[in-house]
């Protein structure tokens, strides 16, 4: 088996991603590509985010979708795939997003800061870790890193956040795979973590219903990782540490390709943009624990 190497200290690969996640998400809870997409037809802030994630892998049926998202229910993604793709086509979709991006980040961010050194620096370190992101098994990714990248240096930067936030969703489905862990059970757990997000708003994105989850606790509870509250077990602590550990395993390659240097440093500025982003609302304040970290 393939080990981390010893290269990159205990989790360099993952403190790196994630503020590089935290930076690829603002555009998610940004109004500026739902605006977009409304001049085309689409209003329903679920197909906006279906279409804006889907699109690098082209017009892809609802079953893909399903597959590659892995923890949303097939019956909200069918309501809106392939119906989306006959309102606005993938390669458009690529174009509004990119420019929701721009307007997004020049705005949590500011014009001095997207000018800055500090951010072509950050761009150019992330785009060489994305070189050591291999597309075989790993759909999403690949699909994103075969998009151009942009000129300017914070789409750069935002193009290569996607592309490394991608390929560790693929490590991660890949590793609960590998555990028989569905992609509710997934969710279930995560939410009964301790850095978990609110299960209202899982439950409000994902198109699980409340007899869904109550039968993946049930699962949960009898594989021994649940208790009768419906929090972790000790063994289901172990459970998630050992999912994350395995994950960072199959993450590691964008952040060996970078090294121990450039990780560290790309983790600081990517870290100092983040907390510009987020001192100037870009996050829900729900959601801060999750997306800034101390």
């Amino acid at each position: 088996m393939t080990t981390i190497s010893m290269s990159l200290p205990g989790l360099a690969g993952r403190h790196c991603q994630t503020p590089l996640n935290s930076l690829h998400s603002t555009f998610y809870f940004s109004p500026d590509f739902g605006t977009e997409l409304a001049a085309h037809g689409v209003t329903d802030p679920m197909g906006a985010y279906l279409a804006g994630r889907a699109a690098p892998l082209g017009s892809v049926a609802a079953a893909t979708v399903t597959a590659v998202f892995y923890g949303f229910h097939h019956r909200v993604i069918s309501r809106h795939v392939p119906a989306v793709w006959e309102a606005v086509s993938p390669a458009t979709v690529l174009e509004l997003r990119l420019r929701a991006a721009d307007s997004t980040l020049r705005r949590v961010l500011g014009a001095e800061v997207v000018a800055s050194r500090e951010m072509a620096e950050a761009a150019g370190l992330a785009l060489r870790a994305v070189e050591g992101c291999a597309p075989p098994g790993r759909p999403m990714s690949a699909a994103q890193a075969a998009q151009p990248v942009p000129g300017a240096a914070h789409l750069a930067l935002w193009h290569a956040a996607t592309v490394l936030r991608e390929h560790r969703g693929d490590a991660h489905v890949i590793a609960l795979q590998n555990a028989g862990i569905g992609g509710l059970e997934a969710l279930v757990s995560h939410c009964a973590s301790s850095d978990g997000m609110p299960k209202e708003i899982v439950m409000s994105k994902r198109g699980w219903t409340e007899e869904d989850w109550s039968a993946a606790e049930e699962n949960l509870r009898a594989r021994g990782f649940l208790d009768a509250g419906g929090a972790l077990t000790a063994e289901g602590v172990r459970l998630r540490e050992e999912l994350e550990e395995e994950t960072d395993r199959l993450d590691s390659a964008p952040y060996e390709r970078l090294g121990a240097a450039g990780v560290e440093r790309l983790t600081r500025l990517a870290g100092e943009l983040n907390a510009v982003a987020a001192a100037s609302g870009a996050f829900p304040e729900i959601l801060l624990g999750t997306f800034v970290k101390e």
